[in-house]
């Protein structure tokens, strides 16, 4: 009898525990309009049931979280986990150069506690050096350290010189040698799938190329074109023959233009196309990624007192003078548009901004939604295990206070979150 009890014992124990989510309303990522009520059964990970028609078991956990929707998971095409920009451009450069790559990641740990608890589930680290990303992916995927799940570029590609020369604003016998393509800077179409192979070949999930210039680079325009159209299609041949997807960091629209010809699957930031970029962008199907938070937060920190580069000034203004005219057209024309923020340009933690200013840009509150689900797990490649409330689907699920359709703000304002069906932040 002992032994029969005990087996019981412990078979009850290795059931899997049915945990239930209530809300006031649901959004499941795809839909127009938000479900009343909203439910959504847990078990062992993943999502078993959503809506009324969910089977709930005897003895299941109830979490009852009153007057607030439930939504997947948010995602961030566009973070740099590593850093976060300061109140001095010079201060920060210095800063850079002084920290090992050890203090680089633990610095960094903070900034991806927060970013998870803001509801950013997943994330798509767009450039890091000396691999940190990958080694952060890892130990988040191992439990070793909390954050969100990490698609990680690692090296950034570009040109000599180019927005992602590492070492581009340096006098040159601070390091003793030009970069090659082991540090992301290319100068031709083989060095180009070299820098591709290097980089998968130490865990990149994608790869991200530098188009065009940018605005925190020193000594290159923000719109100039700097990767041949050769470059670039070999760089996304590489790619794409390893089942790796490739994003370009594009401002100007020559070099946006030369990306999706190309065959790229998103195009970040965008701030200078014009109507021949657009019109290949929803012919082709290429996401755009406006990160507008980016230039938002540039701008806000000039109101506080920071100090700029005179150059990186003067690009910031002409980014922020095109940035909504470009985002607006994009939504008339019914472009797949992605949420992005470039945090660490900004403050990370406060991702969720990125809503507020694609509404206020024009986009559908419902849209903005669907850009941090749905369409974003469409562009990492992971919407069969994420980006929506659906059963067989890994339970990411967040929650906010009130309804975020009558009222997108409510977005910033995430208070619980659930990762790989954890609850990592509960403050209800």
């Amino acid at each position: 009898m002992k032994t029969l009890a005990l087996a019981i014992l412990c078979a009850a124990a290795a059931m899997p525990q049915q945990v239930v989510i209530r809300a006031a309303r649901l959004f499941d990522g795809r839909a127009d309009t938000l479900q009343t009520p909203g439910l959504v059964v847990v078990e062992n990970g993943r999502i078993t049931g959503v809506g009324p028609s969910a089977v709930l078991k005897p003895g299941a956990t109830a979490i009852d979280l009153g007057d607030a929707t439930l939504l997947p998971g948010f995602m961030d095409a566009h973070v740099h986990l590593t850093g976060q920009r300061g109140m001095d451009n010079r201060q920060d450069l210095i800063d850079s150069q002084a920290r090992t790559s050890v203090e680089t990641a633990l610095r960094a740990t903070r900034y991806l506690r927060v970013t998870l608890e803001a509801g950013f589930t997943t994330v798509r680290n767009l450039g890091a050096g000396d691999f940190i990303d990958v080694a952060m992916r890892n130990s988040i995927a191992n439990g070793d350290i909390v954050g969100p799940r990490i698609l990680a570029a690692s090296k950034g590609l570009g040109s000599l010189g180019g927005h992602c020369d590492p070492m581009n604003g340096v006098r040159p016998e601070f390091y003793g040698r030009e970069p090659d393509w082991r540090d992301g800077v290319i100068g031709s179409p083989e060095a180009a799938r070299q820098a591709v192979r290097y980089n998968i070949k130490y865990g990149a999930d994608l790869i991200k190329i530098c188009a065009t210039g940018g605005v925190l680079s020193r000594n290159n325009d923000v719109d100039s074109p700097q990767m041949t159209q050769a470059e670039v299609d070999a760089v996304i041949d590489e790619a794409h023959a390893k089942g790796k997807k490739v994003a370009a960091h594009a401002h100007g629209a020559t070099g946006a233009k030369r990306a999706i010809r190309g065959g790229i699957d998103s195009i970040e930031h965008g701030s200078f196309l014009d109507d021949e970029a657009l019109t290949l962008m929803k012919q082709r199907g290429t996401v755009y990624v406006p990160t507008l938070h980016a230039l938002w937060s540039l701008l806000e920190a000039e109101k506080k007192g920071s100090v700029m580069d005179p150059r990186t000034q003067a690009k910031m203004k002409m980014a922020a003078r095109r940035i909504d005219e470009t985002f607006r057209s994009a939504v008339a024309r019914g472009i797949k548009i992605g949420l992005g923020t470039d945090a660490g340009v900004g403050v990370h933690g406060t991702n969720a901004e990125e809503f507020v200013l694609m509404v206020k840009g024009g986009m559908k509150p419902i849209d903005a939604l669907r850009a941090a689900t749905s369409v974003d797990a469409e562009l990492f490649g992971v919407a069969s295990d994420l980006g929506t409330l659906e059963n067989g689907k890994i339970a990411d699920v967040v929650a906010v206070p009130g309804n975020p359709v009558e009222d997108i703000a409510k977005t910033r304002n995430v208070f619980f979150v659930m990762k790989d069906g954890k609850i990592v932040k509960n403050t209800r």
